[in-house]
């Protein structure tokens, strides 16, 4: 029984890693396009977008902050890459 003791750990473990993963793809991908660009798709401003995947990626996991404020930059990093990355890449393909 001992041996199952390990898994929930294990597993969280996983989970922390992709999300940070992905959260500083996010990060990654906002600085890659101009803010002329954020402007012509009609989202928010690159500052904004910048700061909070920024934040978000530093504040991963971090013991002092609340879990409710993680949540909820993890589903912002999840809206900028699934509403606002989409759109700024179909600027660039016209």
């Amino acid at each position: 029984m001992d041996h199952l003791l390990g898994i929930p750990n294990a597993v969280s473990l996983v989970v922390y890693v992709v999300l940070l993963a992905v959260k500083i793809f996010a990060f990654v991908s906002s600085l890659l396009y101009s803010a002329e660009h954020y402007r012509v798709a009609e989202k928010w401003s690159k500052g904004g977008w910048v700061a909070v995947t920024g934040i978000a990626a530093l504040l991963q996991g971090a013991w002092f902050v609340p879990m409710f404020v993680n949540l909820a930059l993890t589903i912002a990093t999840f809206v900028y890459l699934a509403d606002v990355r989409p759109a700024l890449a179909g600027l660039r393909r016209r």
